[in-house]
């Protein structure tokens, strides 16, 4: 279980960074990082707690990861 956590927070910090640098985002590295992270977390939670998420937690902290940044900066960025 340990190792299937930390592999998570590996794969969301490599999504977070990639959407940075390819341009997907324009949050900052460290912000897409951790907006990631906690989309992963709560994916990783939610398959542990109710067994709710995708067949592999590789592909659950990649789609989750992808969903926080789409989610995210959007409801909270302003409108100008």
């Amino acid at each position: 279980m340990f190792p299937v956590l930390i592999g998570t927070v590996v794969i969301a910090g490599i999504v977070g960074y990639a959407s940075e640098r390819t341009g997907f985002t324009r949050n900052g590295i460290l912000q897409s990082m951790i907006i990631c992270i906690g989309g992963a977390f709560l994916a990783y939670f939610l398959r542990l707690m109710f067994g709710i998420g995708f067949g592999s937690p590789g592909l659950n902290a990649i789609a989750s990861s992808i969903g926080a940044l789409i989610i995210v900066p959007t409801h909270w960025r302003r409108r100008k």
